[in-house]
């Protein structure tokens, strides 16, 4: 096998470390997730909610884990513990808390820590927002990330298989406008 240059192993590395978690997911992945997500008793909201509890959520998702549906919620505690909180989709409750160590996972839950850098709002309001405005959706992942200096919430949405996804933006400036007299 050739070697790769290494700023070409950069590159690559920049490119996936910045695509994005949606994009990942494969058919067969979509096909069993939306009956999963569809006939949970707890919202991706809720779920932010209880995660929530345990630092400050970065991202959330569900996703069949090891054959079985659940509930994960990556946290930040303190600026630079991070977790893996499951909530269980059936009660709410957490189910496990995890601290991530290493690997994909934090590198992961630290670029969305980052990224939270300038939000002045919630993921849990990017997840509301977007499925008020899109009604019939629910909400299967939310993950944050930059893009020109804001801070964007990415929402991965589904009705029965029809998926889409959606990008709130989480910085919200006040206008320095002065009132005229």
């Amino acid at each position: 096998m050739p070697k790769i240059p290494a700023l070409w192993r950069a590159v690559l590395a920049f490119a996936l470390w910045t695509s994005s978690a949606g994009a990942a997911m494969t058919d067969k992945d979509k096909a069993e997730l939306a009956p999963v997500v569809a006939s949970a008793k707890v919202t991706l909201e809720e779920g932010l909610k209880a995660g929530k509890k345990n630092g400050k959520p970065v991202s959330a998702k569900f996703e069949i884990e090891n054959g079985k549906p659940q509930l994960s919620i990556y946290t930040v505690r303190d600026g630079n513990k991070y977790f893996e909180v499951i909530v269980d989709h059936t009660s709410g409750e957490i189910a496990k808390v995890e601290p991530i160590t290493g690997g994909d996972d934090l590198t992961a839950a630290k670029r969305q820590n980052d990224s939270l850098f300038r939000a002045t709002r919630e993921l849990r309001e990017a997840v509301k927002e977007a499925k008020r405005d899109n009604p019939g959706y629910v909400a299967v992942s939310v993950w944050s990330e930059m893009k020109d200096s804001h801070s964007i919430a990415t929402v991965t949405l589904v009705k029965d298989n029809d998926w889409k996804t959606v990008a709130n933006d989480l910085t919200v400036y006040r206008t320095l406008i002065k009132e005229q007299p």
